[in-house]
């Protein structure tokens, strides 16, 4: 990308930054989504110029050379499938345009995703109830936050979208709406906790940002990552420096599935367009007692004997 020129005007958007926005403006995502690809875009043309490679010409075998250079910087297989895939819907955009004959990103040797197992570190209930415990310690908005990730699940990207406007009542239940991933308008059941805690929090202030910072701005993700991590240690919890947002995501997931909830109604509440993302979060799929042979075998047991 072009470099920005200091002083108050901006510089023009180069040729490369126009195409991505015209890119991303085609495409119905969260601001989060589109900073992502707007950074992976970015870090693929900057490897492309330090090697004089004109990206409109690049085959698959300068993206499978880009491919090695960033796993080993250490990225796990999944994110670096995610920013070729995101490279690759570039492209696809570009050839479209006929700006290039063929996506080559599409020949590339991705790295293999495990699809069965996240790679989020979870919490047992007994460590999200530790860390319910150090947020309620810490303060009404620590105690707020963690019990509507807790109790609900969302996405960090979806809770610091949300203002207190997205709060309200619908049929009997306290709700919140919000933008959830790809676009789409979603809402979900405020659980009393949650409800209370909020209330608690926001004290009758009935607009702006839900979660503010000291000075009334948008509480930002980073912040969320630090308060999480800050809490886990304050509650004992060993594995502290690896945990973020999403292992609270990951938990809700995990004991919804361990108490019974079915797959269908935990992959709706998680925003899920596939059944299999879900599915990586049952710890216990795999366990013999669950087999639906013991159910089949048991009712025609009970038609045998009638």
């Amino acid at each position: 990308m072009v470099p920005r020129q200091s002083g108050s005007v901006p510089a023009p958007l180069s040729e490369a930054e126009r195409v991505t926005e015209a890119w991303l403006a085609n495409r119905r995502l969260s601001e989060h989504t589109r900073s992502a690809y707007r950074r992976d875009v970015a870090a693929w043309l900057g490897w492309c110029a330090g090697r004089e490679l004109d990206p409109l010409r690049a085959s698959f075998l300068d993206v499978n050379a880009y491919a090695r250079k960033i796993e080993s910087s250490g990225l796990s297989p999944a994110s670096v499938a995610r920013k070729l895939s995101g490279l690759s819907s570039w492209y696809t955009f570009l050839a479209k345009l006929g700006a290039v004959p063929a996506n080559p990103v599409a020949g590339a040797d991705r790295p293999a995703v495990d699809r069965d197992h996240s790679a989020t570190v979870g919490l047992s209930p007994e460590e999200v109830d530790g860390l319910l415990a150090a947020a309620e310690r810490d303060g009404p908005r620590s105690r707020a936050l963690i019990t509507v990730l807790a109790d609900l699940g969302l996405r960090v990207s979806e809770l610091i979208g949300l203002d207190v406007e997205d709060l309200g009542f619908e049929r009997g239940h306290r709700s919140v709406r919000f933008v959830g991933k790809g676009g789409r308008a979603r809402r979900r059941v405020l659980t009393e906790p949650a409800g209370r805690a909020l209330d608690d929090y926001l004290g009758g202030r009935a607009e702006g940002p839900l979660f503010v910072t000291s000075t009334g701005g948008r509480l930002d993700r980073h912040a969320v990552f630090r308060l999480v991590r800050r809490l886990a240690r304050e509650a004992g919890i060993e594995s502290w420096e690896r945990l973020s947002p999403h292992s609270l995501r990951h938990s809700f997931a995990t004991a919804a599935r361990s108490y019974g909830v079915a797959l269908e109604d935990v992959q709706d509440a998680m925003g899920h367009a596939d059944p299999r993302t879900t599915r990586r979060y049952d710890r216990d799929r795999h366990n013999l007692d669950r087999d639906p042979a013991y159910t089949i075998a048991a009712a025609r047991a009970r038609r045998e004997a009638t």
